[in-house]
């Protein structure tokens, strides 16, 4: 039994030599691996190259300023009638449609003109039947002798004298009683003179009155047929063919674009600033970023009591005819223009502790730069001090740049 324990005991020391053992190699290996370890991170690293950013860069220069005043409209044009016929009758033709283009003097309506040809023939007829009366009557004698000096003077001196009173009564500084006595004065010498003796004689025999009838005839038959009285668009027909009408009866509208007017409304402590030739600049919701140029055609001489502004016009071409009248418009009108001043555009612009500043570009490296502003627009702003013209001045980039940076000029 005794030879047993001897043998238990010396395995058991084995097992314990052999842990410490093993517990002194790991950990003189560990301590290696860890000071290699912190041998590696007390170098340097290598500092990465500092990356440029892109910018965009416009030179500074000089220019004229144009400060703008701001205001409303509305488009409009002054050409634009409502057509309306002067007879009765059926429309025989109806030459138009909704949105149609029509040229100055073309035919649009046609209405049945049977009744006003047949009377304008038969007041013709009666017409000639008195003009070969009067002809074939042997009482008839133009004057054959030639009339005296002196009675050509009369008759030339009562011919001024009654042109002067008809100016007279036209400025309103004699009564209509007193004009109608000239007139029959100045009639009456032209018939005795035998200057007025043809028609003396066609009043007696009708022909005058027959005459005046004619021409009454032809008008209305003239009226059957409605023209157009200038060039441009129809619209808001109100009439059918085959359709009876009356005089006075509305048929379509006919409107001319081409030519556009926008009223802008100017307060009245800026009228002073407007003149006629102006440039304006103005912009209408149906077309979202585009512009179009027009110019100050009239400047109303009356202040709207209500809201104490003037009436501005401005022409604008409109030869597309885009702009369609009753549109709304955002207006900007040239008021003063400052010559030969030194400018950055807007975007250049930044205000860092209260301050304006800009970024320009030396060297691939953004320099900042305090700047002294003067007069400003909605585009630009004029530099007093600061920056020079022809530096290069950072509008696109630039807010979260730090001065000294390195940049990129696209």
């Amino acid at each position: 039994m005794i030879f047993p324990k001897k043998i238990l005991a010396g395995v058991l020391a084995l097992i314990i030599l052999g842990a410490a053992a093993y517990f002194i190699f790991f950990n003189k290996k560990g301590k290696t691996t860890t000071a290699k370890a912190g041998e590696e991170t007390a170098q340097p690293a290598a500092k990465p190259e500092e990356s440029a950013l892109p910018v965009k860069v416009v030179p500074v220069k000089r220019g004229d300023l144009v400060m703008r005043l701001e205001s409303p409209g509305e488009a409009f044009t002054e050409k634009k009638i409502a057509l309306k016929t002067e007879v009765t009758g059926t429309i025989k033709n109806l030459n138009v449609k909704e949105g149609k283009h029509v040229r100055a003097g073309e035919v649009l309506v046609e209405i049945d003109d049977q009744e006003y040809r047949l009377k304008w023939e038969r007041s013709e007829a009666l017409r000639l039947k008195y003009l070969s009366d009067l002809l074939l009557d042997k009482q008839f004698a133009p004057p054959n002798k030639e009339m005296d000096a002196a009675a050509v003077e009369r008759i030339k001196k009562a011919e001024q004298d009654f042109s002067k009173t008809g100016s007279l009564y036209g400025q309103g500084m004699i009564s209509r009683e007193d004009f109608e006595k000239a007139k029959r004065s100045y009639e009456t010498l032209l018939i005795e003179s035998g200057v007025k003796q043809a028609e003396v004689m066609a009043a007696a025999k009708g022909l005058t009155q027959a005459e005046i009838d004619a021409k009454i005839a032809q008008m209305e038959l003239e009226r059957t047929k409605i023209r157009a009285p200038f060039a441009g668009i129809i619209s808001d027909i109100k009439v059918s063919p085959q359709e009876y009408i009356s005089p006075g009866r509305e048929l379509f509208t006919l409107v001319d674009i081409s030519k556009i007017k926008v009223q802008a409304r100017v307060l009245e402590s800026e009228i002073g600033k407007m003149k006629v030739g102006y440039e304006a600049t103005l912009r209408f919701s149906a077309y979202p970023g585009k512009t179009f140029k027009g110019h100050v055609e009239a400047v109303s001489p009356l202040i709207n009591p209500e809201d104490r502004t003037c009436a501005v016009h401005i022409a604008v071409d409109n030869t597309k005819e885009e702009i369609k009248p009753g549109m709304h418009a955002e207006i900007e009108i040239a008021a003063d223009i400052y010559k030969d001043r030194l400018l950055v555009p807007q975007e250049a612009v930044l205000v860092r502790g209260g301050r304006k500043l800009v970024f320009v570009v030396e060297e691939g490296l953004a320099k900042w730069r305090y700047i002294e502003v003067g007069l400003e627009n909605k585009d630009y702003a004029e530099v007093l001090d600061g920056i020079k013209e022809g530096e290069m001045v950072i509008i696109e980039g630039h807010f979260t740049l730090a001065h000294d940076a390195r940049v990129q000029v696209n």
